[in-house]
């Protein structure tokens, strides 16, 4: 009866594989194969690796992220205690921890892995994969500490073993990761675009040794030497990310887009080999650079461009849901930026609004906060809504800003010049004005230095000192004209008419 069985389940086990890589695949009688097998109670190590199967299937073909989860727990429970049976045991433990990671359970991921590594120490790959995938896990969570402790760990794990391939990995990730990737990005998040130039140079230079090596040089000695944390491909999209967050706040549109384009192009090309192992960054990715696209579309003056970028990441989003509460504020932003442009001042103020309510329950986007609000008094101003100005002052008010962001305080200076033109107290203006230029040209904001000019333009021209508008317009018409920003251009030559 026991061979009996045996066979029963064997062949069940070759059917499904058969389902599975024919062409096109039969998920559906593939899944009922694996769960056929499971009838006749197979052997622990046959069971296990049964109810991976089906978590991968169900990860990977469904959204039933609930079936998926317990079928990789029971893995991983009849797995962890069979000797030798690694592949089965820390892959459904991978598995599970990205599991628990997106339905937001973190604490139960890092349990899990912090278990896993405990039993992996005689497993140089598994090992070093489950400390990067919870350093990873630290990182998401800005525990950039707690990321370098467990890095630090597979330092001297690798040292001790003697891997020189995985010990550089290690090594690569504290040095070009964590120092230059997170250092540019740590300086455009707080808005210093000239601070972050060396390490972007230096982090543009490093990917491109690297994609320079030949499949020949990556050859690995030993099985250990397999493990692959960082691949080319991942490392070039992100690079090309970064220097595309950097040339939007530099004022550099069209290399910024030239960037964007590049960037797209290497994910399409993975997405078509479907070479990429962690798909929801590389989703994470596609949708950050299309919200940069708009930007950039929007401040060369094309519109059409832009809402077509919009809607190409509500698509995206609309695939792919469990982006939508990370993404939401930032689409709610750009359409508003968008009406704006449109000069819809009260659809602009709904999606500001909206994006304020969507950023107010995450405190990782005080900077989103502060950006929404700055424009939103924009409005208000150009509404002449005054009340309504007064009302968010302090939330804008550039020596309380909440964020920590150099180029928001300089914003933040510029919106408070603008609103002093707006109501006459033009040596307010002014002051606020050269302040805000002060803070550009000490960064590069070529953006907002020429905004500030413009407007102190104006605010000479206004006094009556047609000389002292011309030496501020003149050079904002030549610097709009360079990143190209259509709007600051129309406005300078509008003032330059005047004269």
């Amino acid at each position: 009866m026991a061979n009996s069985q045996d066979s029963y389940y064997l062949s069940l086990l070759a059917l499904a594989e058969r389902f599975r890589t024919q062409e096109p695949a039969n998920i559906k009688a593939c899944v009922q194969c694996l769960q056929a097998v499971l009838t006749f109670r197979p052997p622990p190590k046959v069971e296990a690796r049964t109810h991976l199967q089906l978590g991968n299937l169900f990860t990977q073909y469904t959204n039933n992220s609930q079936l998926a989860r317990s079928h990789f727990e029971q893995a991983w429970e009849l797995s962890r205690n069979i000797i030798g049976f690694d592949d089965v045991k820390f892959e459904a433990s991978v598995e599970l921890a990205k599991l628990f990671q997106k339905t937001g359970s973190m604490n139960a991921a890092k349990t899990l892995l912090r278990r896993a590594i405990d039993l992996s120490q005689q497993n140089i790959f598994w090992h070093c994969r489950l400390i990067f995938q919870t350093a990873q896990l630290h990182i998401r969570e800005n525990d950039f500490s707690s990321a370098m402790g467990f890095l630090q760990m597979g330092l001297e794990y690798t040292h001790m073993q003697g891997v020189t391939y995985t010990h550089l990995l290690f090594m690569l990730s504290k040095l070009m990761v964590f120092l230059l990737v997170l250092l540019v990005s740590h300086h455009l998040k707080n808005g210093q675009v000239k601070s972050a130039k060396p390490a972007l140079k230096q982090l543009q230079q490093s990917t491109q040794n690297i994609t320079e090596l030949s499949d020949q040089d990556l050859v690995p000695n030993s099985s250990s030497e397999f493990f692959v944390w960082l691949p080319r491909e991942q490392l070039c999209v992100l690079a090309f990310l970064v220097s595309v967050m950097h040339s939007v706040q530099a004022g550099h549109m069209e290399k910024a887009q030239k960037y964007t384009d590049k960037a797209l192009f290497q994910i399409e090309k993975l997405k078509s080999i479907n070479a990429f192992e962690n798909v929801s960054l590389l989703n994470s990715l596609e949708i950050f650079l299309h919200e940069h696209s708009v930007m950039c579309h929007l401040v060369i003056g094309s519109k059409e461009s832009a809402i077509k970028e919009i809607s190409k990441i509500c698509r995206l989003l609309q695939l792919h849901p469990s982006l939508m509460q990370a993404h939401k504020a930032q689409v709610h932003t750009l359409l508003a930026v968008y009406a704006m442009s449109m000069n819809n001042q009260e659809a602009a103020e709904l999606q500001f609004k909206a994006a304020l309510k969507s950023s107010s329950h995450h405190p990782s986007n005080r900077e989103l906060w502060t950006f929404a609000n700055l424009n939103l008094a924009i409005v208000y101003i150009r509404c002449q809504r005054e009340n309504e100005f007064l009302a968010i002052m302090d939330k804008i008010n550039p020596e309380t800003l909440p964020s920590q962001s150099y180029s928001l305080r300089a914003a933040a200076y510029y919106v408070q010049g603008l609103h002093a033109f707006f109501t006459s107290r033009h040596d307010d203006g002014k002051r606020y004005l050269r302040e805000s230029l002060k803070m550009a040209n000490a960064e590069d904001l070529n953006r907002l230095t020429s905004c500030s000019l413009v407007l102190l333009g104006h605010i000479f021209l206004a006094l009556g000192s047609p000389r002292e508008a011309s030496n501020m317009v003149s050079p904002a018409m030549q610097l709009a004209s360079k990143i190209p920003d259509l709007h600051l251009q129309l406005w300078a030559s509008a003032i330059l008419k005047e004269f």
